[in-house]
């Protein structure tokens, strides 16, 4: 009877979406919820059209230069008229106070929003040591320029950002990224389009006799584009010259590393039942699309699959940046390893085909939780369809930690604390330490709900180092530079980009688990301009201010 009980508890977790090994403890991984003060209003209808269930973009920043991490919550608008007509509707700045409490700044701001928006980007685009935004949306996307005292001011009209010349018809970005693509020492903008939509063609898709949100193919692709900083605080679009707007898709989430280590930064996008694309720097503002030849255009089993949110760094301290996508229950959350020669699938070999096969994702996260040195992976969880298909379908979800156990295995944290909560339609996620504790928590936000606050209270006493780079020749943040620690334990590599998730931007400084190790031996720092950089014998436990030399 015990062995019976046993079998049945296996399954009964296999079923809820997590994989647990016979006898193996819960890995030390735990999470606190704490609520915020933000509801993703996505403006649901009973006409089901599409962008309704595509919101949810949050972006953790210090947007005053305080020392503390700070919330913006990109929310929905009215359907039919996309304006925010109403207060529910406004965008939220959340001003924080270093002990995971927030205040509502958004008036003082002036960054409420003015149409449907989905994703939010944060970078420095003007190198004043401000972080500015940068919000996608439904036909409309705005620049917010970080006037330096608490305030933005709209300037999208003037850097240039107002209509992309690459298509005639209006696009909907779902999401951006911030790169220096020519390492000029300019932030130049990345962004995401997904579907060709307008209310007044919406088609009519139908389950149990009701609307139902549309499959993508009832859609047609658009182009992404790509925008060149100027420095003058306007921008020239460069998608057709540089071959980024010459491919069509459907893209939902967007990472930037140097995969190849030849010192430009590459664009890995997730699209949406389509081929992906791994946009190649060839220097001289060209892109080249590798997705093939690198071997990421689809999955290894070579199904379309429903890509979302992405990660594009180092997840076996080998020091070539891997990518992580996630996808719909069925479709898993595919895990590719950086060879240096290209990519190959792992998906499968570290245990996450199994784990996530039943379940649905939108926003990951490539981060080390508990600070042992190998960076874990979290995945805000939800379903793309409507209520209407509960009973059908895993609408509603929990949020999910894989550990990283350091052997290429990925293992799902079971008692992680995410089921304390009501399972919701998760979407975005950001990540940072919002309590100054050394530990990376995580926000997440849910269609029609609350947004969520995760506070790290991960135990085992690891040891961290954040860095936080300020660039001189290159772009202020840093943005591209890539950073290799090395303690008694070994190396391990990151680099700077706010770039991560669904929808989403996380801008804190870059962290690194320790392990027991009290001190990093070496930091080795290479920068967008070429400079290099080393410091020896520096202490944990702190955030490690470094500046360009």
């Amino acid at each position: 009877m015990g062995r019976i009980l046993a079998g049945l508890a296996l399954l009964g977790a296999a079923a809820a979406g997590l994989w647990v090994r016979a006898g193996v403890a819960p890995a030390p991984i735990r999470f606190a919820y704490r609520p915020l003060p933000f509801t993703l209003e996505n403006a649901e209808t009973p006409r089901r059209y599409a962008p309704e269930t595509m919101a949810g973009g949050v972006a953790a920043f210090d947007y005053d230069n305080d020392g503390n991490l700070d919330l913006y919550f990109a929310n929905g608008a009215d359907m039919l008229s996309l304006r925010k007509n109403h207060p529910k509707f406004r965008n939220r700045l959340l001003r924080g106070d270093g002990k995971g409490g927030f205040t509502d700044v958004t008036e003082r701001a002036g960054v409420a929003g003015s149409g449907y928006d989905t994703g939010v980007a944060v970078g420095d685009y003007d190198n004043d040591g401000c972080q500015d935004i940068f919000l996608g949306g439904v036909h409309r996307n705005t620049l917010y320029h970080n006037n330096c005292d608490g305030t933005f001011r709209d300037v999208t009209e003037r850097a240039g950002l107002a209509r992309p010349d690459n298509h005639a018809a209006p696009l909907w970005s779902v999401g951006a990224a911030w790169l220096d693509g020519n390492n000029d020492g300019r932030l130049d903008l990345f962004v995401v389009n997904y579907l060709l939509w307008d209310a007044a063609s919406e088609p009519l898709c139908e389950y149990g006799g009701k609307p139902e949100y549309c499959h993508p193919r009832y859609y047609k692709g658009s182009p992404n584009s790509l925008y060149l900083n100027n420095g003058d605080g306007t921008f020239t679009d460069v998608s057709s010259k540089s071959g980024i707007g010459k491919h069509i898709g459907k893209g939902m989430g967007v990472g930037v590393a140097d995969y190849d280590r030849d010192g430009l930064p590459d664009v890995f996008v997730a699209n949406d039942t389509v081929f992906n694309f791994l946009f190649h720097n060839r220097g001289g503002g060209a892109f080249e699309e590798t997705a093939f030849y690198a071997g990421v255009a689809l999955p290894e089993h070579g199904n379309f699959i429903s890509g979302m949110g992405v990660d594009f760094r180092d997840i076996d301290n080998d020091g070539w940046p891997d990518i992580v996508y996630v996808a719909l229950d069925n479709e898993t959350f595919p895990l590719f390893h950086n060879t240096g020669k290209g990519f190959k699938e792992i998906t499968f070999a570290s245990g996450v085909t199994q784990a996530s096969r039943r379940m649905g994702g939108y926003s990951p996260g490539i981060f080390d939780f508990d600070n042992d040195g190998w960076k874990d992976l979290f995945v805000s969880r939800g379903h793309v369809q409507s209520p209407n298909m509960r009973g059908r379908l895993p609408i509603e979800q929990p949020n999910s930690v894989f550990r990283n156990l350091g052997d290429g295995k990925y293992e799902p944290v079971a008692e992680a604390g995410f089921s304390t909560r009501p399972p919701l339609r998760h979407r975005g996620s950001a990540f940072g330490d919002f309590n100054h504790d050394g530990r990376v928590d995580v926000v997440v936000t849910a269609l029609g709900a609350e947004a969520e606050l995760w506070i790290n209270e991960s135990p085992g006493g690891n040891h961290w180092l954040d860095l936080k780079l300020e660039g001189t020749a290159s772009n202020r943040a840093g943005i591209g530079a890539t950073i290799q620690v090395v303690t008694r334990s070994g190396a391990q590599y990151n680099h700077v980009t706010t770039a991560v998730g669904y929808a989403s931007s996380s801008a804190g400084p870059v962290h690194f688990g320790l392990g027991k190790d009290e001190m990093a031996d070496r930091i080795d720092i290479r920068w967008p301009s070429g400079k290099t950089q080393q410091m020896k014998n520096v202490k944990a436990g702190q955030v490690l201010k470094v500046k360009e030399p």
